[in-house]
């Protein structure tokens, strides 16, 4: 170990409870989505982020481009420090997280907004998914600044991207950073929630179906089309066709096979009227190995095959979403090894990397040709923080034990 690596280990040490005290107050700030009205909260976290010495861009997105993505107001943050003598080059990278968050929902035994501390996990909306790594990219990017101070020969700069627009699809997060020219960066990690280096993920489609028919009276029924019955046609083909997609199965470890999920519907009049319109949503995930494009298009022709006998009846559908899956890319191999390395040592057991069978916003950055990995704070499974759940949780040991890692990495990749 350098003595600039015991720099980074000791500032962070020593910074523990400020970096507690900074994700706590990150929590208790609501920024659901939907109605994802997040301002309140970019200016909570920007203040935050002023208030250990890191200077703060704020990007705020234009109200329609906003209100087209469904959503109420979004600025994002931009945090830029760069190393090294005045002309140097070194490479540039982005740490992004998101600061939006699903609604609460039932079943909490705590305040989703409290934060608070039992038996050292902090509770609360966003804890893991994905304020904490707020505080993991800002604290490390502070522990690497130490080391600089320190004498450390650095080279390249450190981007920290908070956004506000995950959970709607990344499309004015990220991705409108990237396309407004703010940043190019040449490598990233996004939010994490697991031990797992994580190097690929699943795409995602929505696709919103309308049925429509004619009302009658329910005494006269015949004298409609039932939208309904209908519906319900599509529905059994669809959940048919679904039980074949465990037929395919992923590559890569932690991927698994594609799903499909039914997720919301609606529709009738009243009790005594025929259905003239019903409408649903769907969920289809996409494994890396799948082409998104002929995942819709198959979807599509199933669906307008399973109404063809029913007269009267329309059907529409639309594309709600169309997230494409994380993939490696070139270039990207020694951030996924720096990180393998340093997760390992400093978590004290084998860290890997592998895939998760959910979708983020950083498919934005590989889109652009950005060699991207997913790693942050969490403990060893999605499913131990009840991420999306009641009781969202993290362990704050691993909230420092992230951070470490991701300073130890950003010192491998920027030193000279």
């Amino acid at each position: 170990m350098t003595n600039f690596e015991a720099t980074i280990r000791s500032m962070l040490e020593s910074e523990r409870e400020a970096q507690v005290r900074f994700l706590a107050e990150l929590v208790k700030v609501a920024s659901d989505n939907p109605p994802g009205d997040c301002q309140a909260h970019a200016e909570r976290a920007a203040a935050l982020l002023e208030d250990i010495g890191l200077a703060v861009e704020r990007h705020r997105v234009p109200a329609a481009t906003v209100k087209a993505a469904g959503m109420i107001a979004v600025t994002n943050l931009v945090v830029a420090r760069k190393f090294g003598a005045p002309g140097d080059d070194g490479p540039v990278i982005a740490l992004n997280a998101h600061g939006d968050v699903v609604p609460p929902g039932a079943g909490w035994t705590k305040d989703p907004y409290g934060a608070e501390i039992v038996d050292g996990w902090m509770y609360g909306r966003g804890v893991a998914v994905s304020k904490s790594d707020f505080a993991t990219y800002a604290f490390a990017l502070l522990a690497l600044e130490a080391a600089a101070k320190a004498g450390a020969d650095l080279q390249g700069t450190v981007e920290l991207h908070f956004t506000y627009d995950e959970e709607a699809g990344g499309e004015i997060g990220p991705r409108w950073l990237i396309e407004q020219g703010i940043s190019k960066p040449d490598l990233s990690i996004g939010a994490g929630f697991a031990y797992n280096v994580v190097t690929a993920h699943n795409g995602c489609l929505h696709l919103e179906v309308a049925v429509t028919g004619k009302s009658a009276h329910a005494a006269m029924p015949y004298t409609g089309h039932d939208a309904l019955e209908a519906a319900t046609a599509i529905l059994t083909a669809l959940y048919d066709w679904r039980k074949r997609l465990t037929d395919k199965v992923s590559a890569i470890d932690g991927i698994g096979s594609p799903q499909c999920t039914v997720g919301l519907i609606e529709g009738g009049i009243n009790t005594n009227v025929v259905p003239d319109r019903v409408t649903f949503r769907l969920d289809r995930r996409i494994i890396p190995e799948e082409n998104p494009e002929a995942v819709e298009h198959e979807l599509r022709d199933l669906i307008a095959g399973a109404a063809r006998n029913y007269p009267g009846i329309g059907v529409e559908i639309r594309r709600v979403l169309l997230a494409r899956p994380l993939m490696p890319l070139a270039g990207g191999q020694r951030l996924v090894d720096r990180l393998s390395e340093r997760a390992t040592e400093v978590m004290g057991e084998r860290i890997g990397a592998k895939g998760v069978p959910l979708y983020t916003d950083a498919r934005h950055y590989t889109a652009a040709g950005i060699p991207t990995v997913l790693y942050g704070a969490g403990p060893h499974s999605i499913e131990e923080a009840n991420a999306h759940r009641a009781d969202e949780r993290l362990p704050l040991s691993d909230l420092h034990k992230a951070t470490e890692v991701v300073a130890l990495t950003l010192y491998d990749l920027l030193r000279r």
